[in-house]
């Protein structure tokens, strides 16, 4: 399909090996293309919304994926009122710019894919699920294999150990991890920050912070180096 005819679309990103999986299967899309990434964070604290990572490391992997960036720059704490609202800001300007879609990197929520299709009704920006209903286990092993690299940064210390915390996503962490635990952390029992892999043009280069409980999960810091 000529480029000029593919349909115009920005992709949610959270930062995460999800959303950088969606995008490499997006751009294998010929009657797609991805113009651009969609991010909220927590404005207090300048970071990712449950993955914390640092709007600075956002801003890198935006660079290194050769994607602008959209920030949406969420209160602390957020009530639901002000989150559609501020989102809702974000698709009446990308209608004005003739954008028709916006995808997740859902796999299997259902509640969490009709709250998007909710939000979108009626807009003219279609909400698309590149992964969706892709078996975990399958998908989580063609990550590895396809080149991904992620750090996991967030985990519920009530599904698995603390000492995860930090781990790269690769087969060991997932062999670690215990029974019911979903291998690609759908259902929030771990988060990541993916920095390496066929849809990035070069690494995003950091260091590993500290590892400290807040809120009641263990979350890993990631530094981004200094130019």
């Amino acid at each position: 399909m000529d480029k000029e005819a593919a349909k115009k679309i920005l992709l949610s990103w959270s930062s995460g090996k999800d959303s950088a999986w969606a995008l490499r299967v997006l751009r294998q899309q010929p009657e797609v293309e991805v113009v651009g990434l969609l991010s909220t964070i927590n404005e207090e604290f300048d970071r990712v919304a449950m993955h914390a990572v640092r709007t600075e490391l956002l801003r890198r992997q935006a660079e290194c994926v050769g994607l602008p960036l959209r920030l949406v720059k969420l209160p602390f704490p957020c009530g639901n009122e002000v989150y559609e609202e501020r989102m809702n800001a974000l698709i009446a300007a990308a209608q004005v710019e003739g954008l028709e879609a916006i995808a997740f990197g859902d796999l299997f929520l259902a509640d969490v894919r009709r709250y998007r299709e909710r939000m979108m009704a009626g807009t003219g920006i279609t909400p698309l699920f590149p992964l969706w209903e892709r078996p975990t286990a399958e998908l989580a092993e063609e990550m590895v294999a396809g080149g991904l690299r992620a750090r996991i940064t967030c985990i519920d210390p009530r599904h698995m150990p603390a000492s995860l915390a930090g781990s790269e996503y690769n087969r060991e962490f997932l062999s670690a991890l215990p029974a019911g635990v979903d291998p690609c952390g759908e259902n929030g029992e771990f988060h990541s920050f993916a920095y390496d892999g066929p849809m990035f043009s070069r690494a995003v280069e950091f260091n590993v912070g500290e590892t400290v409980e807040r809120d009641g999960f263990i979350f890993t810091d990631l530094l981004p180096l200094r130019n």
